[in-house]
């Protein structure tokens, strides 16, 4: 990707969480700059497991590593089941970058890697990442979406 007068190149290894790949999981983190780990707002128990996903590359790479903490499906709206504020909370509590994104509708997601290149070292001047640029994912549900539009609410997008 490209950020302010560099290229930074992002390599990306996907374990879903799976049990089945934890063997694996110190030979992705060992060389891993930055540790993504995302769950899912609609269901807690993804959110309780990212403490030991954390731990996991704590205990690998120690403090020399960059974690950052994902809240991705935010379009579930009707089916959150783990507030912003928990996952921020977790985030503090953990040391972390937090950030909430919606894969499928396209949230925050250039901003969580734009974020990510920032972090990195010898990035240091692109680390204040504007606050402007992130999209607020805390969407409403509404019961009668023409309703919204008569009113001037448009979309709750």
């Amino acid at each position: 990707m490209y950020l302010e007068d560099r290229t930074v190149r992002l390599q990306l290894w996907d374990t879903a969480g799976q049990e089945r790949f934890r063997s694996l999981i110190p030979s992705y983190i060992r060389d891993s700059s930055v540790a993504v780990v995302v769950y899912d707002v609609a269901n807690r128990l993804s959110f309780l497991n990212t403490s030991k996903w954390m731990e996991e590359v704590r205990t690998e790479r120690a403090g020399d590593v960059i974690i950052v903490l994902v809240g991705n499906k935010t379009d579930l709206v009707e089916k959150r089941q783990v507030s912003i504020e928990e996952g921020d909370s977790k985030g503090r509590e953990y040391g972390v970058m937090f950030i909430e994104t919606s894969a499928k509708a396209g949230f925050n997601i250039k901003l969580l890697f734009r974020k990510i290149a920032a972090a990195l070292p010898g990035v240091e001047s692109y680390s204040n990442t504007k606050t402007e640029d992130m999209v607020d994912v805390n969407l409403k549900p509404t019961s009668n979406s023409s309703q919204g539009d008569q009113q001037g609410g448009g979309c709750s997008c």
